[in-house]
């Protein structure tokens, strides 16, 4: 039974790995990514809802009397 010949994996390892490394380099340097990203600013709408503009209390039914 013939042995695995195992001497070329590290280079082949390696060139994979640099390859890799090679092509992920060249995807990423197609892309366009803003310089200076500025901040929009955005303007929050208030609600007027019934429950702000008068009192209300909330009762718990433990504190009710017996």
């Amino acid at each position: 039974m013939p042995q695995l010949d195992t001497s070329t994996w590290l280079t082949m390892i390696l060139s994979m790995f640099l390859v890799l490394f090679i092509i992920f380099q060249l995807k990423v340097s197609k892309h366009n990514f803003y310089h200076n990203p500025e901040l929009v600013p955005t303007k929050t709408l208030k609600q007027n809802t019934p429950w702000e503009s008068k009192w209300t209390k909330i009762y718990l039914p433990l504190s009710l009397p017996l």
